[in-house]
């Protein structure tokens, strides 16, 4: 009897839903395979046996199959039923799927941590992502080098959280051994394209090599960027080698000029962005640099293997909270 119940509320859900507009069938198929997972998940959790769970979506599976066709086979009713765990709220699943397609959400699902498939998910409805953009930006692990620049901005109270990364992964420049600062402005300015990917969404280039006249001294800033969402100036500087305690200062002259002379109105303060070979945490920690509007993060000219970008972002986050937390105990 309760397989019945179970088949006939199945076969209800199904056909309610596939007379929806035409207009909204995306959204509509989403929503139902979310309905379909989460009737299926809640029946098996009312009769808490492992074994009859595994049956019964074979057995369903098999019913839907011959009246509704393949999307309902049994790996599929699996996925249904992943996507109802791993999205119980269904007015979140509502207002993703305005946005995103069941492909998208087979690209999120197998995310373990509950909000990667939440930065995720906005990114890539953000950014109108098609699946493939989406792998790729899981696959590089924007989300981890996202959240190891904001562990470092806690208190920073100019930069905005989601702007920076740490590292920056620039191995499509193809630098060869040996470059100089200016072959890596060069390259990025043949591949800016690329590079703005890189930075993320809302980030305009605005001019290279940024003159600046200061006591009769000429200043030469490497990029200069504006990020339409803030609505500030981005200074960016190219170390090729370690960060140095004195490019600190330098960056800040530079960012003060820019609030003078060059901030139009209705912007914000300009902040900064220090690009560098190896970051010397230490040193960066001392200056508190983050307060003065300053992110400085490493760049990467060669993309390591999955398993080892995974270890070396795992262990920068570790370090990270570790620095954080010895700060707070500190105040």
């Amino acid at each position: 009897m309760e397989y019945k119940e179970l088949l006939k509320e199945l076969v209800a859900i199904i056909e309610k839903t596939k007379i929806q507009v035409v207009s909204r069938a995306n959204s509509s198929l989403t929503v139902l395979f979310w309905y379909v997972g989460k009737r299926i998940l809640t029946h098996n959790l009312q009769n808490k046996r492992a074994a009859y769970g595994k049956q019964i979506v074979v057995k369903v599976s098999r019913e839907l199959v011959a009246k509704f066709g393949k999307n309902y086979e049994e790996k599929n009713l699996r996925r249904m039923i992943q996507f109802a765990e791993k999205y119980p709220d269904i007015e979140n699943v509502v207002t993703l799927s305005r946005h995103l397609s069941w492909s998208h959400f087979l690209t999120l699902i197998p995310l373990k941590n509950q909000n990667a498939r939440d930065f995720y998910g906005k990114l890539a409805y953000g950014n109108i992502f098609g699946v493939r953009e989406l792998r790729q930006h899981i696959e590089k692990k924007v989300y981890e080098r996202t959240k190891n620049a904001d562990i470092q901005l806690f208190d920073s109270e100019v930069i905005e959280t989601g702007v920076f990364k740490d590292p920056y992964l620039l191995d499509f420049l193809e630098l060869k051994d040996g470059y100089l600062e200016n072959d890596l402005e060069t390259a990025i300015l043949k591949e800016l394209e690329m590079f703005i990917l890189e930075l993320g969404n809302g980030f305009t280039f605005v001019e290279r090599q940024k003159r600046m006249i200061i006591d009769g001294d000429d200043h030469n800033l490497d990029l200069l960027f504006y990020h339409r969402k803030l609505k500030r100036l981005v200074a960016i500087e190219l170390k090729i080698d370690k960060f140095k305690a004195q490019q600190k200062g330098q960056m800040e002259l530079y960012l003060k000029w820019l609030d003078k002379y060059e901030k139009q109105e209705g912007e914000q303060t300009p902040i900064g962005l220090i690009l560098c070979a190896v970051a010397s945490k230490e040193q960066i920690e001392l200056l508190e640099i983050q307060k003065n509007g300053i992110m400085v993060a490493e760049y990467w000219t060669e993309l390591p293997p999955k398993e080892i970008l995974e270890a070396k972002l795992h262990e920068a986050l570790i370090e990270a909270r570790e620095r954080i937390q010895r700060k707070k105990l500190m105040q």
